[in-house]
C-alpha cells in the first residue's frame, strides 16, 4: 500500500548528510566532528517523497530499502530548490497520470483545466462561459498588468515592465533580475512535486513544447503570492539574484509550498462531481493514493482493465 502523497511526512529534505541502510533501517549520518557521529533513522515507509540536498552521498542498499518502500528520490538545489533528477519506485501509482493524459489529449477538458487554473490564481476573476485560451490568456496579461502597478506604487519605483532577456540579464533592474532568480527556485520546487506524484512535466495545458511545460503552468498558480512580493521588495538590493535564492529558501517551510502544490495540482486532475461532497473527494484520493500496484494489468478499449499473467489465446487457434 502506498502512503499519501499529501500526508505531513510527504517530503523530507536533507543536505550534508550520508545516507546508509543498517540492521535497523535507513539513517543520516550527521559528522559532527572527528570522534561524534550522530544518526537520525528515517522513516522510509512513512515518505512520499526524499529530497537529497547538496553534500548527500547515498549507498545502494538505502536506494534498494527506499524503492522497496515505494519512496521517490530526487535530487535538489540547496532548501530543495531546484529538481536536477529524480528515482521513481516501480510501486508509484499511475493514478495521477492517467488522469494528466486524459484531461491534456482532451481539447476541451484541457481548455477546463486552464480555466481552473486561471480562477485558482485569481480567486475573484468572472470568466466567460465560452471562453478561449487566447482570451484567457489576455486576461491573464491584464491582471499581472495590473498587480504589477499596484506592487511598483507599493514600493515606490514608478513605472515596472517584465523584461526576461538572458542575452541581457547583466543590464537588468533588480526587480527583474530576483523575480528571475525567484522563479527559478519556485520551478525546481513544483518539479520535485511533481515527480513526487509520478506526474510528467511536459505535459503542460497552457505552457508547451518544453519538457517542463506542466512545471511552469504549475509555478505561475503562486507567483502572485510568493515571487512576484520577494522580487519587488529587493528593488534597492545590491545583489537581488542572491538574496531571492535565500530569502525564498527561508521562507519555503513556512510557506508549505510543497503539500500545497500536491493538494492544488490533486484538486486540478480530479473531475468536479457537481454533487460530491469534500468528504466523497477526500474518500476519492484516499483510494487512489493506496492503490495496490504490485501487479501490473492490461488494458481493453471495451473491457477495460484485464488481469496480466493470463493467456488470452483462442482455444480453437
Amino acid at each position: 500500500m502506498l502512503p499519501r502523497v499529501a500526508d505531513s511526512l510527504s517530503f523530507l529534505y536533507l543536505d550534508m548528510v550520508r545516507v546508509v541502510q543498517d540492521d535497523t533501517g535507513v539513517c543520516a549520518q550527521i559528522q559532527i566532528d572527528e570522534h561524534r557521529t550522530d544518526l537520525v533513522y528515517i522513516p522510509t515507509a512513512a515518505l512520499s517523497c526524499l529530497l537529497l540536498g547538496p553534500g548527500v552521498s547515498i549507498t545502494t542498499p538505502a536506494l534498494t530499502t527506499l524503492a522497496r518502500h515505494g519512496t521517490s528520490v530526487v535530487c535538489v538545489g540547496a532548501g530543495g530548490v531546484r529538481a536536477y533528477a529524480g528515482i521513481l519506485p516501480d510501486t508509484l501509482t499511475t493514478h495521477w497520470l492517467e488522469q494528466q493524459v486524459a484531461t491534456w489529449a482532451d481539447p476541451t477538458r484541457r481548455l477546463e483545466i486552464a480555466v481552473r487554473m486561471y480562477r485558482m490564481r485569481f480567486k475573484d476573476a468572472e470568466v466567460p462561459q465560452s471562453v478561449t485560451l487566447e482570451q484567457l490568456r489576455g486576461l491573464e496579461g491584464q491582471r499581472m498588468k495590473a498587480f504589477y502597478k499596484i506592487l511598483a506604487q507599493q514600493h515606490g519605483i514608478g513605472r515596472f515592465r517584465r523584461n526576461y532577456r538572458p542575452d541581457q540579464w547583466d543590464s537588468q533592474d533588480p526587480v527583474n533580475l530576483a523575480l528571475s532568480a525567484a522563479n527559478t527556485c519556485l520551478y525546481g520546487v513544483a518539479h520535485a512535486a511533481l515527480l513526487a506524484l509520478g506526474l510528467s512535466p511536459a505535459l503542460g495545458y497552457v505552457h508547451t513544447g518544453t519538457q517542463h511545460a506542466f512545471v511552469y503552468d504549475v509555478a505561475d498558480l503562486y507567483k502572485a503570492d510568493v515571487t512576484l512580493p520577494l522580487a519587488f521588495a529587493l528593488h534597492n538590493s545590491d545583489n537581488p539574484e542572491q538574496q531571492a535564492r535565500r530569502r525564498f529558501r527561508e521562507d519555503l517551510r513556512l510557506l508549505r509550498l510543497l503539500p500545497r502544490i500536491v493538494q492544488d495540482v490533486q484538486s486540478l486532475l480530479t473531475s468536479p462531481h457537481p454533487q460530491a461532497t469534500t468528504a466523497d473527494i477526500d474518500a476519492d484520493e484516499e483510494r487512489s493514493e493506496r492503490r495496490d500496484v504490485q501487479m501490473v494489468h492490461l488494458w481493453d478499449p471495451k473491457s477495460g482493465i484485464l488481469p496480466a499473467g493470463v493467456n488470452y489465446a483462442n482455444g480453437d487457434t
